[in-house]
């Protein structure tokens, strides 16, 4: 099976993602929680599908700003399930409310998510997999795995033969600290 670094270059949805987003050091929280947001979404579905739903998944959580998530009441829920643009899961749309309301409070304990993500750095997988179940909702092995990858934290986004691998290595992401 072709790895991402092989199918991704010149496709209208993966290209981009894979040789500008994938792999790169992230530490603006929202954007951190844009990725697991759409992780999570992911679950049960192609990536394809969630980099098309990109745009209405962005304007559906408003511009994925953590604090005004956090602040959903039950008719942002209602909006959120009866909105075609992004994904209409109960379970995946309170997971996303629910932890930008935890990301909050990483932040007033920590300073921040990416500092959060720095306090623990670096762990292998499996640790990273029960802290993030212990912390968040819906966050299984693969949803952790690949916010971990796709934010520089854990390798393997890339393969070393990749272009993209050499610009990544210059930014000195998480993971090759």
């Amino acid at each position: 099976m072709p790895n991402y670094c092989e199918v991704a270059p010149g496709h209208p949805y993966h290209g981009p993602y894979h040789d500008q987003e994938y792999g790169f050091p992230v530490t603006d929280d929202n954007i951190l929680f844009e990725r697991l947001v759409l992780e999570i979404n992911q679950a049960g579905l192609s990536w394809l599908t969630i980099l098309k739903k990109r745009e209405g998944f962005w304007t559906a959580f408003d511009g994925f700003d953590v604090h005004r998530v956090a602040a959903y009441g039950e008719a942002d829920r209602n909006r959120l399930l009866g909105n075609a643009a992004i994904i209409r899961n109960k379970l995946k749309v309170n997971a996303a409310i629910e932890n930008a309301r935890t990301i909050c409070q990483l932040q007033k304990e920590f300073g921040s998510f990416s500092a959060w993500l720095e306090h623990h750095h670096p762990m292998e997988k499996g640790e990273w997999v029960k802290l993030f179940k212990k912390t968040f909702l819906f966050t299984g092995g693969e949803i952790t795995g690949e916010f971990l990858m796709s934010t520089g934290y854990l390798p393997g986004a890339h393969a070393e033969s990749c272009p993209v691998f050499k610009k990544i290595s210059r930014l000195n992401p998480p993971h090759m600290r």
